[in-house]
């Protein structure tokens, strides 16, 4: 199956024109947008909008319905909305906006454009009777969420085809890949709700930036960040100077619960391997629990290859750097990342696996069943 083609969004086509008083426009965003007044959503409700009129573009009026609520947490909440004039179903997330402060989730989507990162159209502020300013993201809407498709497995017994987590795994670490070299943004909240899937074309994007953050060395973060059962160890430990490699941990994680059951699989840190994650941590009070053998971790018909792979991204020591440098297997690693960030990083081995091209789809990867480049190829069906 092919997946749907994904052009590069321009964020200057999409620029507003600010309508606001004085005292909003010398705390609004950069790039002008427009003011809607009125509630919502509510099932029915319209929002209209104005976008263009930037470098003699024409403006333009666009209006979307809102259809359902889709999403809801502490930030604000996300629904589907289709496009009056195009048809287009998109996914509009809207949060209470501080009128001192720019928005940072708005300022990293718009310097993003890659296949696995969920894409920003445009962006509008909308107001209440009560004078509150909402920020809503306008955004490609995509259906399913990787959470709701574990669940479907979960309730039927079944366990997901091996090919469907390979295809997966191999996206979300594509997207990762890119967000922490080209922006440099970690993401610092991945969990299964926030990695988005189309049922159609089986194509993984990242989504929900309200946590991330470019990460300056040197700079301190704050170390309660990450949702439970996905937070790496040196976030467990209090680190604040951490790395994106926190990111891959949580790609990693999948039903590990608090320092104690970690202790369990990995076994107690040694003193080096806490420095490591947090050099100001000072209490060494642990049990002195042996490692697990990972492959009593998992069922005896995973693959050897799955096993090797979360032994190695499941460490103590910085995931994705141990990944690289622990004696990864070619083979894993070419099947894992890209082929453009192998070359950044000097890693260049022959492709281990059968390669076939097929004219009107592109290359196909049959023995892995990963795709190369997911713009121009298809998993084989």
């Amino acid at each position: 199956m092919a997946s749907l083609p994904l052009g590069p969004h321009n964020p200057q086509e999409h620029e507003m024109t600010q309508r606001v008083d004085a005292r909003r426009a010398e705390t609004a965003e950069e790039k002008e947008t427009t003011v809607v007044e009125g509630n919502g959503p509510v099932a029915g409700h319209i929002i209209s909008t104005t976008i263009g009129g930037k470098n003699g573009e024409a403006k333009q009026t666009v209006s979307y319905m809102a259809e359902r609520v889709v999403g809801t947490g502490s930030f604000g909440i996300v629904f589907q909305a289709k496009c009056l004039e195009t048809g287009e179903t998109v996914a509009i997330k809207k949060v209470l906006q501080d009128r001192r402060y720019k928005n940072r989730e708005l300022q990293l989507m718009r310097s993003m454009d890659h296949p696995n990162v969920i894409s920003l159209k445009h962006c509008f502020f909308s107001t209440t009777n009560r004078d509150e300013l909402f920020l809503n993201l306008v955004m490609e809407y995509v259906p399913e969420s990787l959470y709701r498709i574990l669940k479907h497995y979960s309730n039927a017994s079944q366990r997901m085809p091996l090919i469907y987590v390979k295809l997966y795994m191999y996206q979300i670490f594509r997207g990762l890949a890119y967000i922490h070299t080209v922006p440099g943004v970690c993401h610092r909240d991945i969990k299964p709700q926030n990695l988005l899937v189309d049922p159609l074309t089986h194509q993984v994007k990242l989504c929900d930036f309200g946590s991330a953050k470019v990460l300056v060395k040197g700079e301190a973060n704050i170390s309660y960040i990450c949702s439970r059962y996905y937070r790496a160890p040196e976030l467990i430990f209090g680190a604040t100077e951490y790395t994106t490699s926190i990111d891959i941990w949580s790609a990693g994680e999948s039903a590990v619960d608090q320092l104690v059951e970690i202790i369990k699989v990995l076994g107690t840190p040694t003193r080096e391997e806490i420095r490591c994650m947090n050099p100001n941590y000072t209490e060494f009070r642990f049990p002195q629990i042996k490692a697990h053998p990972w492959h009593k971790v998992f069922q005896k018909r995973m693959p050897p290859e799955a096993i090797d792979l979360a032994s190695r991204l499941l460490q103590y020591s910085q995931a994705f750097v141990a990944l690289l440098a622990a004696g990864a297997s070619p083979e894993l690693i070419n099947k894992l990342i890209p082929e453009h960030v192998r070359r950044q990083i000097g890693l260049s081995f022959p492709h281990p696996v059968a390669l076939v091209y097929l004219p009107n789809h592109g290359i196909e990867v049959i023995e892995a069943m990963v795709v190369v480049d997911y713009e121009t190829c298809c998993l084989l069906g």
